[in-house]
Order: C-alpha cells, then sequence, then structure tokens
C-alpha cells in the first residue's frame, strides 16, 4: 500500500468520521488493555483468531494449551499484520470456544496491536459450544452474566470486553434458543453501548433485526457476520436498514465474492457499512503444535489490488479498514 496516499485518506475519513461533536464524549473503543479514542484505534481487521479450541463447551479448558506456546506461535504473524499497517485486531473467539484475554494482552504488549475480545455466547453449529446454562436462564439472566462482565471484567482478568459476539444456525429461522441468544445481546447492548456482532453467514438476518427492534435496538448496533455467505437483497436490506455486513471470509476461493459485494455496495451507496476481514488464524490445541496458521494478509496481497483495479480509491479503502471498524465498534447506545 502507498503509505503516503493511505495517510491523506485516513486524514480525511478518520478526521471528519470518529471526532465527536462539540460538547459530546469522544467516542471510545475498549481494547483489552482500556478503552481508547476511536479515531486512535488505525487500520483494523475486524474478524479474526488468535487461538480456538473446538473441542465443545463441556471439555474446553486453558489446560488444554500452554499460553506461551500459543504466543510465540501467533505472534510472528501479527507482526507481519502490523509491518503491512495493522493497528488493531478484533479477536472474535468467544467464550467456551478458548476465549483467553490473558493471551490478547501479552500480544498486544509483544507487538503493539490493539486487541479487542468480547463477551456473549455462540449458538452456531448446533449448540455445540454453549454451557448448560445457556439452555435454562432467560435472556435476562444471560444478559445479565454479559454486563456484570462488561462492567467488571472478564473473570478476574480485569479485562473488559469490546463487544458482543454470538453465533447462529443457517437455518431459515430462529431456534428458541438462538432467538434467547439475539435477545440477551439486545437487553445487554441497551446497557452498555457494546455492538453485537453475530454468526450468522446465509442464516435469518433479518429476522435478528426484528428481534432487536423489539426490544428497542436499532439496526446500527448489529454486525452481520461471515455476510458474504448471504443473498445480496438480503444484505442489502440490512445494510439500507443501518446494519453493518462483514464480508470476513478473505482467502483465495473467496476473493471474487467479496469484489463483487465491494463493487455492489459501492454501486448503491452503501460502503458506509461495510467491514472487510479474513476470520484467519489460529493456534487450535486440537492439533499437534497448533496446527496451521493462516496469516493476516491475503488483505494486502490480494485484495487490495484487485479493489484498486476495480477503481476503488485510497479514500474509499481507507474508509472501509480504518473508518468503518471504529464508527462499527464504537461504544454507543443505539436505541430504534
Amino acid at each position: 500500500m502507498n503509505r503516503r496516499t493511505f495517510s491523506k485518506a485516513v486524514m480525511v475519513g478518520v478526521g471528519s468520521a470518529l471526532i465527536g461533536r462539540a460538547g459530546e464524549a469522544e467516542p471510545e473503543i475498549e481494547t483489552v488493555k482500556g478503552r481508547i479514542p476511536a479515531r486512535a484505534l488505525g487500520l483494523a481487521l475486524a474478524h479474526e483468531h488468535v487461538l480456538v479450541d473446538f473441542v465443545g463447551a463441556d471439555r474446553v479448558s486453558p489446560e488444554r494449551y500452554d499460553r506461551d506456546e500459543v504466543i510465540a506461535f501467533a505472534r510472528p504473524h501479527l507482526e507481519q499484520a502490523r509491518a503491512q499497517g495493522v493497528r488493531a485486531v478484533f479477536e472474535c473467539t468467544p467464550a467456551y470456544l478458548a476465549r483467553d484475554p490473558r493471551v490478547l494482552v501479552r500480544l498486544s504488549e509483544e507487538t503493539g496491536l490493539h486487541f479487542v475480545t468480547n463477551t456473549g455466547l455462540y449458538g452456531a453449529r448446533t449448540n455445540r459450544f454453549l454451557p448448560p446454562y445457556a439452555f435454562t436462564e432467560s435472556a435476562r439472566q444471560l444478559a445479565d452474566r454479559w454486563i456484570r462482565e462488561a462492567r467488571e471484567g472478564i473473570e478476574d482478568t480485569g479485562v473488559r470486553p469490546g463487544f458482543i459476539k454470538s453465533g447462529v444456525d443457517a437455518d431459515a429461522t430462529l431456534s428458541p434458543v438462538h432467538r434467547k441468544l439475539v435477545e440477551a445481546a439486545a437487553l445487554t447492548h441497551a446497557e452498555t453501548g457494546l455492538t453485537i456482532a453475530v454468526h450468522t453467514g446465509r442464516g435469518p438476518g433479518l429476522e435478528q433485526l426484528e428481534v432487536l427492534a423489539a426490544h428497542g435496538v436499532a439496526p446500527q448496533a448489529w454486525v452481520w457476520v461471515h455476510a458474504q455467505g448471504a443473498a445480496d437483497p438480503d444484505l442489502l436490506a440490512a445494510a439500507r436498514r443501518g446494519a453493518w455486513v462483514s464480508f470476513d471470509g478473505l482467502n483465495p476461493s473467496s476473493l471474487p465474492r467479496h469484489l463483487h459485494l465491494c463493487e455492489l455496495f459501492k454501486k448503491e451507496g452503501l460502503l458506509d457499512h461495510v467491514l472487510i476481514s479474513h476470520d484467519a488464524g489460529w493456534y487450535d490445541p486440537e492439533k499437534p503444535g497448533g496446527g496451521t496458521f493462516r496469516p493476516f494478509d491475503l488483505l494486502f496481497t490480494a485484495f487490495l489490488p484487485m479493489l484498486r483495479t476495480a477503481g476503488f480509491g485510497e479514500t474509499e479503502i481507507a474508509h472501509l479498514l480504518v473508518t468503518n471498524p471504529a464508527r462499527a465498534f464504537t461504544i454507543r447506545t443505539r436505541l430504534a
């Protein structure tokens, strides 16, 4: 990336979109090391992973991996991303899939990157990663757990989440337990201002907006995660209502789909609602040595050149990678 050109674009995009109005508190992002001004976030990857354990909620535990080994495994890839210009990573591993704030704090200290972690519960993959209490507690009780993490920190770490992460299956409609997760997220947002990011893919995205609306939460508070898997008309409808759409599956085979979506949203005047990322990484305790880490570089080596060839200017690219993530995850209550 042409750093000089990009820097000018950043100044234009961030300067106009992320500075609070006179008399208002400056917009902030909650990182694992505390709150920072949204304008200080920098180029951000909106959906990545450092550590994920798919063993299931009944077996997941920090005892299944060595933190020093995870950090040594991930750090070179994060340093490579930083060399490309990345300044912030939204680490989207939820609770009961090996969310580990301690690892992220150390990586932040060792790489200089901002990391943002999450609260919430992940119901996708047929509820395998939900703890037993998720089925018996009410949406209010679940929300109270997440609100407590937002206010007091995760477990005994003192690290506060910067967004709510949930997940639903790709069925045509929400199951009762997945509807409850969305309701709990709405209740949590209303009291904390944390953005709701839901693994949805081709699943019921527009239905989630209806659930949020029933609880008085605006579409601007919600991110359609893995949106590249959904139908174009549904994504456009969500964005026109104010929702964020996250095209976060960059890999060699998906590049044409991501390019198509960016061109479509540019044509429709909706780039202000788009997030871009890889869903890459990560250390997997089930695999020898952590498995194979997929780096966070395809955005820079392949996708940005494709965008430029398609006529995207540096200001538009800065908007996608700097302004939009900061606006999407700024802590503020967005009510209908």
